[in-house]
């Protein structure tokens, strides 16, 4: 279902804190060729009904999370109601380790809750 481990690994935090998610549910159009054909498009990870927020996570290399974060804007400008945050990978990481889990890395698979941390924030 998810495209990459880290988005897997999100969405099991999301459930073990309790938050409600929806993974890619919509797709914004951000530009249109003359024949009103979509020529880019940007659909984020995860949706956050309680908070009204979409998150997009990148762990990938520095130019694509250039390119990312330049969609970002763009959706931010023809849909400025949206509210949409972008974690790279040191914020994922970081986000995870704060709340407790280990293997943040997602190489031994699901994360592991160590309860350091929990609750807090």
């Amino acid at each position: 279902m998810f495209a990459h481990d880290s988005e897997r690994q999100f969405a099991e935090l999301l459930d073990f804190y309790g938050v409600e998610w929806r993974y890619e549910p919509q797709t914004f159009v951000l530009s249109r060729n003359g024949f009103g054909e979509v020529t880019e498009a940007f659909t984020p990870d995860f949706y956050l009904p309680q908070f009204d927020r979409y998150v997009e996570i990148t762990t990938a290399r520095q130019k694509y999370i250039t390119r990312k974060n330049g969609k970002v804007r763009r959706l931010r400008e023809r849909y400025p109601g949206i509210d949409v945050v972008v974690l790279c990978q040191r914020d994922y990481h970081s986000l995870l380790s704060k709340y407790g889990f280990d293997d943040v890395t997602g190489e031994d698979g699901d994360l592991t809750h160590t309860g350091a941390g929990a609750g807090t924030g």
